[in-house]
C-alpha cells in the first residue's frame, strides 16, 4: 500500500500557498495551492484527486505537484519554459491547419507519383514522402495524423463529368427553371426481383439483416418517370422494356397531362434512346446547340415506321456522366430506401410491383414534401455551388 501523503507548512509556506490560491494570475498554479493546502489540513492525496478540486485529477498528478513543492517550494508549481505537451507536427509548420494541407496533399496523389509501388497509401509510405515529420516510428505518424484528423477511410466510387458544356449546360436549365415554364426532369430505373442489400437493425455481434432471396429468375423492371420541378407532380409507366415505342407513349401520356402548355421542357440525361431519330421524330422540331451521344452505327434520318406526332415537348441534355445534377434521382433513393432495399416480396413479383406502383402513385398530383427531399424548394438554388465561381453566359 502506497504511503499517505503528509504536508507540514510553516506560517510562511502557508501564507504564500494561500496567497497564490486567491491572488495568482495562472488559473492552475490556483488549483495547485489548493490542492497542497487540503493536503496540509488531513485530506488524502486520492481524496483531493477524486473530490476535492472543480475538475477531477489521477493521483499521480497531485503526487507530482506534492513532491515538486516540496523540492522546490512555489516555484516548482510553476511549467516552466519547454515543458507540457509536445508539439503535434513539425515545426516547420505554424498551425494545425498548414500542417494539414501537406501530409494531404501527399495522401490525395497517386503513391506511384512519388516512387512507391502500391496503389493506396500505407504508415510506411507517408513516413519516407513526409520526411519533415523526423518521426522514427509508424506509430508516431499514426499519432500525427490522428492530431490532424486524417484518418484511415473507406472510399467511396466517385466519377468526374468530362463534359467540356457542364456549366453552360446547367445553366440552360437554370433559365427555365426561372421562367416559370414547365419544367420536368425525366429518368429510368431499373429494378429486380431480389432485394437490394442495404443496413438495418439486428443484435451486435455476427448476427447480420438478411436479403431473403427467391429460387426464381432475377426478372427486371424498368420505371420512366418525370418530376415536375414547381409542384413535385410525377407521371411515370412500368414497362418490362423501355425502348423507342415505350419512351415516346410515354412522352404521349405527359402531354395529356399537361394539355394547356405550349411546351413541356424536359431535363433528362444523355442516354442514347432519348435522342434517337425515331424518338425525335416524335417531337416539335428541337434546336439541340450541342452534339448528341448518338451512337456512329445508328441512322440519322428516322425509319419509315417513325411516329410524326408534333408532340410539344423540347428537351434539355444535362452533362454527360454527371447523374447528381438530376434531382429525379434522389426520388429513386427514397423508392429504393422505402420499397426495393430488403424487400420480403421475392417471391410476390405482382405485389412488389404494385408497391412500386403506389409508391409513385401519391405523387401524381404533386408533393411539397418531395420537392423538400430532392432540393427544388423555392429557397434552394439547384446548381448554385457549380455556377457560384463562373460568369454568367447563355
Amino acid at each position: 500500500m502506497s504511503k499517505a501523503l503528509t504536508l507540514t507548512l510553516t506560517p510562511s509556506y502557508r501564507a504564500e500557498l494561500e496567497l497564490a490560491l486567491n491572488k495568482h494570475p495562472l488559473p492552475y498554479v490556483r488549483e495547485r495551492a489548493s490542492a497542497l493546502l487540503k493536503i496540509a489540513s488531513g485530506f488524502s492525496g486520492r481524496e483531493v484527486a477524486l473530490n476535492g478540486l472543480l475538475k477531477e485529477r489521477r493521483p499521480g498528478t497531485i503526487y507530482n505537484w506534492f513532491k515538486r513543492f516540496k523540492g522546490e517550494g512555489l516555484a516548482g508549481l510553476i511549467i516552466k519554459p519547454g515543458r507540457g505537451r509536445k508539439a503535434a507536427f513539425s515545426p516547420k509548420f505554424p498551425d494545425a491547419d498548414s500542417a494539414k494541407e501537406a501530409p494531404l496533399h501527399v495522401v490525395r496523389r497517386d503513391p506511384r507519383q512519388l516512387g512507391h509501388q502500391q496503389s493506396r497509401w500505407t504508415l510506411k509510405a507517408i513516413k519516407e514522402s513526409c520526411n519533415w515529420l523526423k518521426l522514427e516510428t509508424l506509430s508516431g505518424v499514426w499519432h500525427v495524423l490522428d492530431r490532424l484528423d486524417i484518418y484511415y477511410k473507406r472510399a467511396r466510387s466517385y466519377i468526374h463529368s468530362p463534359d467540356p458544356n457542364y456549366v453552360k449546360k446547367l445553366r440552360s436549365v437554370q433559365i427555365y427553371l426561372g421562367r416559370r415554364f414547365v419544367v420536368l426532369f425525366e429518368d429510368e430505373l431499373t429494378y429486380y426481383r431480389q432485394p437490394t442489400l442495404a443496413k438495418a437493425y439486428e443484435l451486435m455481434g455476427q448476427s447480420q439483416p438478411l436479403a431473403l432471396l427467391s429460387y426464381r429468375s432475377n426478372n427486371s423492371r424498368r420505371v420512366v418517370a418525370t418530376l415536375e420541378a414547381s409542384t413535385g407532380r410525377v407521371i411515370f409507366d412500368q414497362k418490362s422494356r423501355i425502348g423507342i415505342k415505350q419512351l415516346v407513349d410515354f412522352y404521349k401520356k405527359v402531354c395529356q397531362a399537361y394539355p394547356d402548355a405550349k411546351t413541356i421542357y424536359i431535363v433528362c440525361d444523355n442516354w442514347p434512346i432519348h435522342f434517337h431519330p425515331d424518338v425525335m421524330a416524335a417531337l416539335k422540331p428541337q434546336k439541340l446547340r450541342r452534339p448528341l451521344p448518338i451512337p456512329s452505327n445508328w441512322p440519322s434520318e428516322p425509319s419509315p415506321h417513325a411516329r410524326k406526332l408534333s408532340l410539344p415537348i423540347k428537351l434539355v441534355p444535362l452533362p454527360t456522366y454527371a447523374s447528381w445534377t438530376n434531382p429525379i434521382e434522389k426520388m429513386w433513393r427514397w423508392l429504393k430506401q422505402d420499397v426495393l432495399h430488403l424487400h420480403r416480396y421475392a417471391d410476390e413479383w405482382d405485389e412488389l410491383q404494385d408497391l412500386v406502383e403506389n409508391f409513385l402513385g401519391q405523387f401524381t398530383d404533386g408533393s411539397k414534401e418531395l420537392l423538400r427531399y430532392v432540393g427544388l424548394t423555392s429557397n434552394s438554388k439547384l446548381y448554385g455551388a457549380a455556377l457560384a465561381s463562373t460568369a454568367r453566359s447563355p
